[in-house]
């Protein structure tokens, strides 16, 4: 991985006016006059070198809770304490969100990865007990005076992630950050120092202990990255991911039925790659897609369980059904919300769907029923199945394109006539009724469900035609 190139002059001009901010600066100036030290601390500081975008504000000082929340109260719209137990207090100033935590000296329990909390007196203290040097740096305001105890400058200049003390200590004292490494590989394109990666390997086990709840959030933040492809490889390669999301790992066992890869897993890390081109491409400016991240990254998991040798090679028939179930089971593990554990499944079950349409030409029926059974999540359907395409065979891949840029064509065109966003029959229950003469029960479902059957077959029917085909399958079902 490539380290972001920082100009540090630049930097600092950076740095100036981030401390010029209006918000920061009304701080600064109120807890001076309160006769306590404030810091901007920790992504703030790494990003405004980077000349990155920074979206949060986070701040250290010496003052203590009840303090904190007396000097933030006249110059802020709201405050909340939800974090008074760890020392900090929120408050929302000229319209932006901070957060305001006291100095901290931690120490953990070792078992449940639960802080002690303690307060500190130094910022030096508070900064070395962070997670990695760059983000152990802090600015002092309103002097304006870059503090870094742990040389997170050169590491920044350098692209690489190492802790600003033993890993072995920093890891212990909370296993999470062997996550936030993978998370930030992948976010800052910076290589994990080796003896951080020999740590996470040597107590990847201990990530047993932190909660499912934490640990899907770094997955998801990780997914949320521009590049999530090195951090999924720093937590497979290290043993993480086996704690986890063992379903990964196991992909690497598995060869490529079209040898495209030399494994699945490179296949899905390719396939994740170019599901996040096609969402940049297609939705440029909105919301990592994190669903369609997922459902990339997971794809083909059920392979490594349908895995068969037969005379014309390796098959893996059914990986999709498979792939649906263990999506669900893994992402439920993992404390996902029901939409997203039933987005993903659904769309790892229909991912392969679309490749029966290259073998031979689709009815408008067929059509139809791609569009419902997909329903609202045709749009990811469409970025998981084209990124899905990873052979080297141009020709192939070209092919399979123009056949994709048909069946959306095709789509396009039977929703334009025929509305088929919202594929209902002819009829609806209550009309079912009349016509049968039955009251509500099993009998209109089943109604209901035959003639759902011919407008996705037919197309729009009418209230008369369908009325006879209905009648004509109540005669025929009566007699």
């Amino acid at each position: 991985m490539g380290a972001m190139v920082v100009n540090m002059a630049e930097a600092l001009v950076r740095l100036q006016a981030l401390a010029g901010h209006p918000t920061v600066s009304a701080l600064a100036e109120a807890f001076r006059d309160a006769g306590h030290e404030l810091a901007l601390v920790g992504g703030p500081v790494r990003d405004a070198m980077l000349d990155r975008g920074t979206n949060d504000l986070d701040f250290t000082t010496n003052a203590r809770p009840d303090e904190i929340l007396r000097i933030v109260t006249p110059i802020s719209t709201a405050q909340w304490d939800i974090g008074r137990e760890f020392g900090t207090i929120g408050a929302r100033i000229a319209g932006e969100t901070v957060e305001i935590t006291t100095y901290r000296a931690d120490e953990y329990d070792g078992e449940t990865r639960k802080p002690v909390v303690a307060f500190g007196d130094t910022l030096d203290g508070d900064l070395v007990r962070r997670d990695f040097t760059v983000n152990a740096m802090a600015l002092r305001i309103p002097e304006v005076k870059l503090v870094d105890p742990s040389g997170g400058v050169e590491d920044l200049v350098s692209g690489v992630l190492r802790t600003p003390i033993d890993p072995d200590v920093s890891f212990g004292d909370d296993p999470l950050r062997m996550l936030r490494a993978a998370r930030f590989a992948g976010q800052l394109g910076f290589s994990v120092h080796a003896d951080a990666r020999a740590a996470m390997r040597d107590r990847a086990a201990t990530l047993d202990i932190v909660s499912a709840e934490r640990v899907q959030g770094e997955l998801t933040k990780l997914l949320s990255t521009d590049a999530p492809r090195e951090g999924i490889r720093l937590l497979v390669d290290t043993g993480l991911a086996e704690r986890f999301l063992p379903e990964v790992p196991a992909l690497r066992l598995e060869i490529d039925e079209h040898h495209h890869h030399k494994d699945v897993y490179e296949h899905s890390l390719t396939v994740l790659d170019q599901a996040i081109g096609y969402e940049k491409e297609r939705h440029p400016g909105e919301a990592p897609d994190v669903t369609l991240r997922l459902a990339a990254l997971l794809h083909d998991i059920g392979k490594p369980a349908t895995k068969r040798t037969e005379a014309g090679g390796v098959t893996f028939y059914h990986h999709d059904i498979v792939g649906a179930k263990l999506a669900k089971k893994r992402l439920t593990a993992l404390r996902y919300d029901g939409d997203t554990i039933r987005d993903v499944a659904r769309l790892v079950e229909l991912h392969l769907r679309f490749f029966g349409y290259t073998e031979a030409a689709w009815s408008d029926s067929a059509v139809r029923r791609y569009v419902r059974d997909a329903g609202p999540l045709l749009e990811r359907l469409h970025m998981l199945t084209r990124a899905d395409v990873t052979t080297r065979n141009k020709r192939k891949a070209d092919r399979l394109g123009f056949a994709y840029d048909d069946l959306e064509e095709r789509i396009a065109a039977l929703r334009e006539q025929e509305e088929m966003d919202s594929v209902r029959p002819d009829l609806d229950g209550n009309r079912i009724q009349e016509v049968l003469g039955v009251p509500p029960g099993r009998v209109v479902g089943e109604a209901y469900r035959f003639l759902l059957e011919l407008r996705l077959d037919e197309g729009p029917l009418g209230a008369e035609e369908a009325e006879r085909r209905l009648l004509a399958w109540w005669a025929d079902r009566s007699d």
